[in-house]
Parts: structure tokens; sequence; C-alpha cells
């Protein structure tokens, strides 16, 4: 059975477990190969995969609806938004910043809603500009933003992604490896399951620290401080500066510390492909972190 469980993040939902554990299981295993001599067998790895769940039953269509502004729901997914907008105005020249909006004052229902929609709208198009979001069309973003969501919000959603990985576990099972919402996925997996033989955890590209995924992690952050995942002795946690799905690219001062102490944090850099799974797999720091699980 499988040493490592990888994770994937989300937009994976027309994919499928073979085909991720073929092409990310093969980055995986280069990494710890240059890294640490280590050679993994195909087998070694697997993917754990929840991207389906957010497919509707009996459709595979990849025509997006046509959503827009309008479409944003209030709440985490506009909040959500603004972060990344927020984040990308500092680290992109091309990208505005937000203006100060005046909303002082009783708003109305529908002057409320249309001030939404106007704020996520000027959202929208200043992330159209920035080298982190090119690649990905308006629908694919509001898509992504409502995967978040309905992870976060959905029980059936929540429920479902986080059978998947406890499907992959076995008694060999010593490292996970998880990317974007995946990291979320995998770290409240493992609060669930503390009885799990895993004892390593390597989060690539994390919002786990972004306070608006961070206040709604289960279980709750206790006096702002997330607890530490089950049976997780080490947990790494690697971000490129540019990646802007990785607001808060430290995560030790917010969780509590584990057997062997607290989050070791690790920059790299990614390059123009700054989230891209299959680069934090290859690099030597997170290919080190995942060799380090492997070698006990």
């Amino acid at each position: 059975m499988a040493r490592v469980v990888l994770v994937h993040g989300i937009g994976q939902q027309y994919e499928g477990p073979e085909l991720l554990s073929l092409r990310l299981g093969t980055a995986l295993r280069d990494g710890v190969r240059l890294a640490a001599g280590i050679r993994l067998a195909p087998d070694d790895v697997v993917c754990a995969f929840y991207g389906n769940v957010f497919v509707e039953s009996g459709t595979r269509s990849d025509e997006l609806p046509p959503w827009d502004e309008h479409d944003v729901e209030e709440g985490l997914e506009a909040d959500l938004l603004d972060a990344w907008r927020q984040q990308a105005a500092a680290i992109d020249d091309e990208v505005p910043p937000a203006e100060e909006e005046d909303t002082r004052g009783a708003v109305a229902f529908g002057a409320s809603r249309l001030l939404l929609s106007q704020r996520v709208r000027a959202a929208l198009d200043a992330l159209s500009g920035a080298r982190f979001f090119k690649p990905v069309t308006e629908r694919m973003l509001i898509g992504e933003l409502k995967q978040v969501r309905r992870y976060l919000d959905e029980p059936p959603v929540w429920q479902a992604a986080r059978a998947a990985v406890a499907a992959e576990i076995s008694a060999d099972t010593r490292v996970m490896v998880a990317h974007s919402l995946g990291s979320v996925v995998a770290y409240e997996a493992l609060c669930e399951h503390p009885e799990w033989p895993v004892t390593d955890l390597v989060t690539v590209g994390s919002p786990l620290g972004l306070p608006v995924i961070f206040r709604r992690l289960s279980p709750l952050p206790a006096q702002g401080c997330g607890v530490w995942p089950g049976s997780v002795v080490r947990w790494t946690n690697i971000a490129d500066p540019g990646d802007i799905v990785a607001l808060v690219n430290t995560l030790e001062p917010h969780f509590a510390p584990g057997p062997a102490g607290a989050v070791a944090d690790r920059t790299i850099t990614n390059g123009v492909q700054m989230h891209d799974l299959q680069r934090y797999l290859t690099a030597p720091k997170s290919a080190s972190a995942i060799a380090a699980g492997l070698q006990e």
C-alpha cells in the first residue's frame, strides 16, 4: 500500500485518481530521488481524489456556468476574492490596489447587493492583469471561489472529500502531501483521525493561515491557535512568496506545536507558475521534507 498520500487542490474536477497519480506521483518521485536518493515505486504514492464532489452527478461537461460578478456570494467568496486582490496588488505592479469605499450609514438590501457586485467587479478586473491569474478565466476564478466555499460550508462536500483521503490511508502510510484547498482537507482529516499512522505532513501552497479560512477550520482554533493535526510528528509548510493562494505563508505562529516542535516554514521559488503543484513537488525543500518521513 502507498507510503505517501497526495491530496490535490481546487480545479481538478475533470481529472481522476489514476490520472493525477500518474502525473503528480511521477513529479513527487523525481523530487525525492533527486533530493534524497530515495527511489520510490509507483505504488508508493497515491492521490486521494475528491475533485468529483464538485461535479453534478451524471455530468462531465467542462463548460462552466456563465458566472459573473453577480454570482459571487457575500461572505466567504467575496472575502476570499478581496484577500487575493490585496495580495496581488502587494506583489504585482500590474494590479491596482483597492480604493477605500465610504460605506457609512444604513444601506438598503438592493443597494448593498449593488455595492457588493461593484466591489467584486473591480476585484475581478484588477486580477485579470495579475501574472498569477493570467492563465485563469473569470469563470474559472469564480468557480474556484465557490469550491472553497462549498467545502467549508456544505457538510456533504467536506464529508466526501475527507472520506476520499481516508480511503487511501493504510498501515504503510507515513507521509501526507497536500496542496492548496487540499491542505485544508488533509489537515481536517488528520485532526479527525488521530489513529492514522501518518507521521509527516507537508503542505504546499496552503491557505491554512488565511484568516477567512483559518477561523472556519474544524476543529475551530482556540484563542487564535489552531490544534496540531492528529498523529503528525513533523509538519513542514512550503510556500512561494508569489503564491497568492498561500497568502499567509508562515503557519508556525498560527498552530500549536507538535511532538517534534512547531510547523517548519520553508520558502521556495516556482518561477512564473507560483502555485503549480508539480513545481512544488520537484522542489528540493519539499522533496527533502517528504523524504524525512520515509527514512524512519
